[in-house]
C-alpha cells in the first residue's frame, strides 16, 4: 500500500489548524523528501496563524522545523541519499507551496538546508535546530549582517578571544544558537538571560551572562565588552525595549551593526546600523553560506559535540493532530525550552 501523508491545514486566520490528507510532496532539483519523525514549533507558526504575521496564500501547511528520514533525493542531490536521519529547515514561507511546510508527515526540503545527524541523537533533540541555526548564521555570517568569520572544521581558540559578540536572548532558540555558533568561530560571547537561564547559555559557551532585567544592565554590558576587540551584536528578542538596550550599550562603545529577528524600531542612534534577519535568505539569495553551516559544518558539529540541540524539546504529543495544542502552548510564553511534536 503507497505511503499517505496527513497535514495540518491553516485554511483561515485566526481559526484552528484542521487535519487532512495532503499530497506527498515530489523533490524537486537540489531538494529532499523527508518521512518526519519529530517536528519543532516557532513564534513565526503562531504569528502566520493568527494573524500577526501575513500568512500568504490560504490554505496552507506552516512550519519550519523538521528532524526524520530521507525518502526520496532530487535531482542534483549527491551529498544525501535514501535513509539517512536528517534535520531541516523547511521554506514553505517563503515558497508557498503545501509540500515545503513541515507540519505534515512528510516534507520537501532544500538539500543546502539540511544536515545528517549523529545515530545517537533523537529526532525531538535534532529539530529544535534548523530555524534557529539558519537565523543566528545569517545573522552572525552574512556580509550584510555581521560578516563574521566562519567557524571551520577544527574548533577555533575561542576561549579568551580578543574579539567579542553580543547576543541578548541567550537562552532563546537563535540565542542559543548563536552562542554557539559564535563560539564555534572563534569569537568570545557575552550574553543575557533571565537568572534561572545562565547555566544553559554558559553550558553552551558563553563567557559572561547578565541578568536581562537588572536596572544596570545597559552598564555592566558596555564595561564588559570594554575589554575586548567588539564585534557587533544579534538580538535574539528585538522588542523595541531589547534593541535600544543592545543600541545603547553599541552607542557608548562608539557604534556598531545589530542583527535583529524582528523589525527595527525608529528611535535607533545614527551610529549603530541594525539590519533584520530573513531567514529564509540561507536557503534562497545565500545557498553558498546555507550548504557552508548545514552540508560542510553542521554534520561533524553535532557529531562532536560542538554544537548540541538547545534549548530542550518539549514534547506535548505524538501525531499531527497535536500539533495545534503545540502552536499555542508556545503562543502563551516559554522559556529556556522548545515546543515538539513527535510522528
Amino acid at each position: 500500500m503507497a505511503p499517505t501523508n496527513q497535514a495540518a491545514w491553516l485554511k483561515e486566520v485566526n481559526q484552528k489548524l484542521e487535519i487532512r490528507p495532503s499530497e506527498i510532496g515530489k523533490p524537486g532539483k537540489d531538494e529532499i523528501l523527508v518521512r518526519n519523525h519529530a517536528i519543532a514549533m516557532n513564534p513565526i507558526d503562531w504569528m502566520q496563524q493568527y494573524g500577526a504575521y501575513p500568512p500568504g496564500p490560504l490554505p496552507r501547511i506552516l512550519g519550519n522545523d523538521i528532524a526524520g528520514e530521507i525518502v526520496e533525493v532530487g535531482e542534483g542531490v549527491t551529498q544525501f541519499k535514501k535513509g539517512q536521519r536528517i534535520l531541516g529547515h523547511c521554506t514553505a514561507l517563503n515558497t508557498d507551496e503545501p509540500k515545503h511546510g513541515s507540519f505534515q508527515e512528510y516534507s520537501v526540503a532544500p538539500a543546502f538546508g539540511c544536515a545528517e545527524i549523529p545515530d545517537n541523537m533523537k529526532y525531538e533533540d535534532a529539530c529544535v535546530l534548523p530555524l534557529a541555526i539558519s537565523t543566528a548564521a545569517l545573522g552572525l555570517f552574512h556580509k550584510d549582517q555581521l560578516g563574521l568569520d566562519l567557524p571551520g572544521a577544527e574548533q577555533k581558540g575561542s576561549l579568551g578571544s580578543s574579539e567579542a559578540v553580543l547576543v541578548w536572548g541567550g537562552s532563546s532558540s537563535v540565542g542559543t544558537a548563536a552562542i554557539q555558533l559564535a563560539v564555534a568561530a572563534g569569537y568570545t560571547v557575552l550574553t543575557t538571560s533571565s537568572p534561572r537561564n545562565f547555566s544553559l547559555c554558559k553550558s553552551l559557551g558563553a563567557s559572561e551572562v547578565f541578568d536581562h532585567s537588572s536596572l544596570s544592565i545597559v552598564g555592566d554590558l558596555t564595561e564588559a565588552l570594554q575589554k575586548y576587540e567588539f564585534a557587533g551584536a544579534l538580538d535574539a528578542i528585538s522588542t523595541r525595549d531589547t534593541q535600544l538596550n543592545v543600541a545603547q550599550v553599541l552607542a557608548q562603545l562608539g557604534g556598531g551593526k545589530i542583527a535583529l529577528t524582528l523589525p527595527a524600531t525608529q528611535e535607533i542612534p545614527a551610529t549603530v546600523n541594525v539590519n533584520m534577519i530573513i531567514a529564509v535568505f540561507i536557503l534562497t539569495q545565500d545557498k553558498a553560506l546555507g550548504k557552508a553551516i548545514y552540508n560542510d559544518f553542521l554534520p561533524d558539529a553535532l557529531k562532536s559535540g560542538r554544537i548540541k540541540p538547545a534549548p530542550t524539546a518539549d514534547v506535548v504529543g505524538h501525531g499531527v493532530e497535536h500539533i495545534q495544542a503545540a502552536v499555542d502552548k508556545l503562543k502563551a510564553g516559554v522559556s529556556g525550552s522548545k515546543i515538539v511534536v513527535t510522528l
